[in-house]
């Protein structure tokens, strides 16, 4: 899938939205436990309940791999199913993978052809070498770790104000630095355009986002952070949104998780129509629909 024919979605479906398969095996609800496979039951009848309200599919890879191999059988069960039943929608494995080449290599393998998912998060750390092997497949995107939505995120990604403040009292005046999300955007540019690679910029760090855009204007952005997190969709919308959309929202927790009973499914259908309604509107004000 390339930039767009995900614009395309976007628009047939008004929505930039992308529901997170963070499917905890402690939160789904009892009444599945019984079944041979609970997580997989649970992935497709999430799926099929959100599916005309979302353009993206996002496993968390970690809640899979956790419970060893019946955890890959319920992952790879989960990525076929919605390859068959909507082949259009972009899924993403969220794996943060980030290793040197030779190892990459073996990632992207895993993912991208035994899998067939459009896209993996990668962490940038150890530079291009490590990128570079998820690059080599034709219409897979890679989605780099640029300026993550956790409170952790302030200890690398960008200065940290209280230092300045310190700075500054005692008549230090800081020079400003590139941050190292702003050196992230910049110089991965060069290892592939805006049709292979995305950008994670949390939806609790809306104050950056007119920085991201000056940095990677075309480029689209998976956003993590509304609902559980606190992040605005309003506030990314405002600043991070371009021409092609350039966005991918994610909630994860907020709908998969919106009731643990019976009528699961349908609560997840009425949370994700809700943000789809707004992002309708959104897409109105700007024009793109």
């Amino acid at each position: 899938m390339n930039r767009l024919e995900l614009f395309e979605q976007i628009q047939k479906k008004k929505s930039f939205l992308c529901v997170g398969l963070d499917s905890d095996i402690n939160k789904i609800p009892k009444h599945l436990m019984g079944l041979e496979d609970p997580v997989f039951e649970f992935n497709k009848q999430i799926i099929d309940a959100t599916l005309k309200y979302t353009i993206a599919y996002k496993p968390n890879i970690a809640f899979y791999e956790s419970r060893g191999a019946k955890g890959w059988i319920s992952l790879e069960k989960t990525i076929n199913y919605i390859n068959d039943k909507a082949p259009e929608v972009f899924t993403i494995a969220d794996a943060k993978r980030g290793d040197i080449g030779n190892t990459s290599k073996m990632y992207a393998q895993a993912f991208f052809e035994n899998m067939d998912f459009d896209a993996i998060t990668v962490a940038p750390y150890m530079g291009i070498d490590s990128v570079s092997p998820f690059l080599e497949y034709k219409n897979k995107w890679v989605i780099l770790l640029a300026l993550t939505s956790n409170k952790g995120a302030s200890d690398f990604q960008i200065p940290r104000r209280d230092i300045n403040e310190a700075l500054y009292r005692f008549g230090i005046r800081a020079t400003r630095s590139r941050a190292l999300y702003e050196k992230v955007l910049s110089n991965s540019q060069a290892w592939g355009d805006n049709n292979q690679m995305m950008y994670v910029i949390g939806a609790t760090k809306a104050e950056y986002f007119t920085r991201v855009r000056s940095i990677a204007p075309k480029h689209f952005l998976l956003v993590p952070g509304i609902g559980a997190q606190g992040g605005s969709l309003q506030e990314v919308a405002e600043y991070g949104i371009n021409n092609k959309c350039g966005l991918i929202v994610n909630s994860s927790r907020g709908i998969i998780f919106a009731s643990n009973g019976e009528d699961f499914a349908e609560k997840a259908s009425e949370k994700a129509h809700d943000i789809q309604m707004e992002m309708e509107v959104i897409l109105r004000k700007k024009s793109l629909i």
